[in-house]
């Protein structure tokens, strides 16, 4: 059982990491080249979609490598997913505290209604999501590392 969990823990975390990767690298930065602000509505509908269901992902993620954390309490590797999920738990606080309050005003934007430092709020979005990023790489590195 505690490798099913090991093995469901980091497939779960290696995906989400790949999806806000993927947003961070290549998505919002190909949205924000597009001519005319182009972007900006595929911006807003991602902050809906993604808002309304990256908190289950990362949350679940946080139970699942808490639940493996204390199955495998003690045991070698046992260190590296404890510290994985405290930078899961530091993942999620951050997204609650800088990330999600500017995705809610991202979400109800439209071009008719946008406020004049728009371009600075997902500026600021974004540089808060890179640091976000970075922590849950490396909390999928060491659950990776505690897989092995």
């Amino acid at each position: 059982m505690h490798n099913a969990l090991a093995v469901i823990t980091v497939v779960v975390v290696g995906l989400m990491v790949g999806v806000e990767f993927a947003v961070a690298v290549f998505v919002n930065p190909i949205l924000d080249r597009l001519p005319n602000d182009g972007g900006l509505d595929a911006r807003s509908d991602g902050a809906r979609v993604l808002g309304r269901v990256m908190p289950f992902w990362y949350i679940g993620s946080v139970v699942l490598g808490a639940t493996w954390s204390a199955l495998t309490w003690g045991d070698a590797g046992a260190s590296f997913i404890a510290a994985g999920t405290v930078l899961l738990v530091l993942s999620v606080v951050m997204s609650i505290l800088l990330l999600v309050p500017i995705n809610s005003r991202v979400a109800a934007w439209s071009k008719e209604g946008l406020p004049a430092d728009w371009k600075q709020q997902v500026g600021r979005w974004d540089r808060f999501h890179y640091v976000r990023v970075a922590i849950i790489v490396l909390a999928f590195v060491l659950f990776t590392i505690a897989l092995t």
